[in-house]
């Protein structure tokens, strides 16, 4: 139970400089009386701003201040839960929220946004929505319960019965299952990738084990023919050199020849001009008897001479020349034969060459072959190291599968778990448990009212409404007074369900103007008689600038407000 103690503030509202305060747990009923606008509301505004930031009635947080001091706007709140003392402080200009227990102020440990988190779960156990409609039955500007949306009805019925963990867990839970869907989408997409690569190991490994046997059989079979036929060009090159060899040992007995016909050429030359002075001197001696240079006459044993003379060396210089063509002919067949064989052994070369080319090839298409075939037998060799891959790759995949299945199985626990936490679950099922207390206890305060009707609510919290006179009912349909009754039936119920559950019970009750609008005399006497008798363990404070009630409460609280500011007199 939270026992509200004591509630002060300065410069709030109209307020000025020095504190207001007072006790909040020493009178049962309390009046706090004055004219309009005298600050008797301010109470409202100020206990909901301390312990929820912000105020009971609609006015913007810059005009809480006080509009002359415009500054130190403080407001402190004191309570008990148990055994611990809690008190609340927070102040605007400079801004300020300090939460105390046993008083000593807690750490600043988060920002105020999670801090007043914190200080609504953890300490009050309410937030703001349900402390109004427990704690306090406001004027025109609150809304009461049954004006309230459908959503903040469940809300404030949550909190009341302390089942609103379940939405919280919910919330978690909810998170969880994301987490857990993302986690299972990472795990499908490994499972994938390692199916792929166990299937992909496999069919290396058959391929490995099927085919490379085959492969280096074939390549070896490829390298002997290639020495084959190696050894075939090798032996051409052999019988080709014999050939070479004896083309040139044949060379031999040709060689010199062009040199021998250059020389005899030259000694032919020699010869016809031999041949021709001594036709010069045969025909001159034998057409002329005197000289024709001088006209002396020519001796004629002398002529008879040169004339035998030449003609003698004619013969000599024909039977040389038959004998010169014919060593030269000789010659010129021998050049003949030496350039015959000089093509055939250029031939018998590029014949070698190109054998050589030839084998130089194999030799690299052998040795290309020999190392695919060690390649080819190393991973014959290493094919153990390809299993252990595989083995690993299926290792690897049965993990991932065990996860994916306990994830699928963790999902499926979450779903069902969300299923029972979501508003059709287990909290309807609770809700469903209190709503014929909670039915009941309305209509004992309506009926405490002298207003007889059966009001109803479902498990969507919208109302049924019957009367002896008249059926289907809403409580649109009633007037303000008849909706004040429901209003007030309403609170009462909601304070004796939380009493029941010690969830969010408090010593505190204030209502705004009960008496000023909507209660009729007789109503106002029978809600006086409730609150005096019925409302159990409650300090109650009522607001109201309604006179000729004051003796009807324990204690009298009356404001005024003098030169602009709001005080409290005695």
């Amino acid at each position: 139970m939270i026992l509200f103690e004591k509630i002060r503030w300065k410069n709030f509202l109209s307020t000025g400089n020095q504190f207001t305060e007072f006790s909040l747990n020493e009178n049962s009923t309390n009046l706090i009386i004055g004219t309009n606008g005298a600050g008797k509301s301010t109470v409202l505004d100020a206990l909901t701003f301390s312990l929820f930031g912000k105020p009971f009635r609609k006015i913007n947080k810059p005009q809480l201040i006080n509009s002359v001091n415009e500054k130190d706007c403080k407001v402190e709140v004191e309570f008990t839960i148990g055994d611990t003392n809690w008190k609340v402080v927070r102040g605007i200009k400079p801004a300020l929220f300090e939460i105390y227990r046993n008083g000593s102020v807690m750490d600043q440990f988060a920002a105020a946004l999670d801090q007043q988190k914190w200080l609504e779960q953890s300490v009050l156990k309410m937030n703001y929505k349900s402390f109004t409609q427990i704690v306090i039955l406001g004027s025109s500007t609150f809304v009461p319960f049954m004006q309230l949306p459908a959503n903040s009805r469940r809300e404030v019925i949550e909190d009341l019965l302390d089942i609103k963990i379940f939405s919280s867990m919910n919330g978690i839970l909810r998170d969880k299952i994301r987490i857990v869907k993302e986690d299972i989408k990472v795990l499908c997409l490994k499972k994938e990738s390692l199916t792929d690569k166990v299937q992909m190991q496999e069919n290396f490994i058959e391929e490995l084990e099927n085919q490379a046997a085959q492969n280096i059989e074939s390549k070896k079979k490829k390298v002997t023919e290639l020495l084959t036929e190696t050894d075939l060009y090798m032996k051409q090159n052999a019988v080709t050199e014999e050939n070479i060899f004896s083309h040139t040992k044949d060379q031999e007995y040709v060689t010199g020849a062009t040199d021998k016909l250059r020389k005899l050429g030259n000694l032919k030359g020699k010869i016809s001009q031999k041949v021709s002075t001594i036709t010069k001197d045969h025909k001159f001696f034998t057409e002329n008897t005197v000289c024709p240079t001088c006209n002396q006459e020519i001796e004629e044993t002398l002529r008879i001479n040169r004339i035998n003379d030449a003609q003698t060396k004619a013969k000599e210089l024909q039977s040389g020349y038959k004998e010169l063509e014919e060593a030269i002919k000789g010659e010129e067949e021998r050049e003949r034969q030496f350039t015959t064989l000089s093509k055939e052994i250029s031939k018998l070369n590029n014949d070698i060459s190109q054998n050589n080319a030839r084998i130089s090839g194999c030799q690299r298409q052998i040795r290309d072959l020999e190392s695919e075939v060690q390649n080819l037998t190393d991973q014959l060799a290493n094919r153990n190291t390809e299993h252990e891959k595989l083995e690993t790759f299926k290792d690897n995949l049965k993990t991932t599968y065990d996860e994916l299945s306990s994830k699928k199985d963790t999902i499926s626990y979450y779903d069902f778990s969300y299923s029972l936490l979501k508003d059709g679950g287990v909290k309807s099922k609770i809700i469903k448990k209190y709503l014929p207390l909670i039915n009941q206890q309305v209509n004992r305060y309506l009926q405490m009212m002298d207003f007889y009707i059966n009001f109803t609510l479902d498990e969507e919290f919208n109302e049924t409404v019957q009367s002896p006179i008249h059926e289907d009912f809403s409580y649109a349909s009633f007037s303000e007074g008849e909706k004040m009754r429901i209003d007030l039936s309403l609170l009462f119920t909601w304070r004796e369900v939380a009493r029941m559950k010690n969830s969010v019970n408090t010593n505190l009750l204030i209502m705004d103007e009960v008496f000023d609008s909507s209660l009729d005399g007789f109503g106002t006497e029978e809600f006086l008689k409730i609150i005096k008798y019925v409302v159990k363990d409650a300090n109650i404070f009522i607001i109201s600038h309604k006179t000729g009630l004051e003796d009807r409460f324990d204690n009298v609280m009356r404001f005024e407000k003098v030169k602009g500011f709001s005080r409290m007199v005695s």
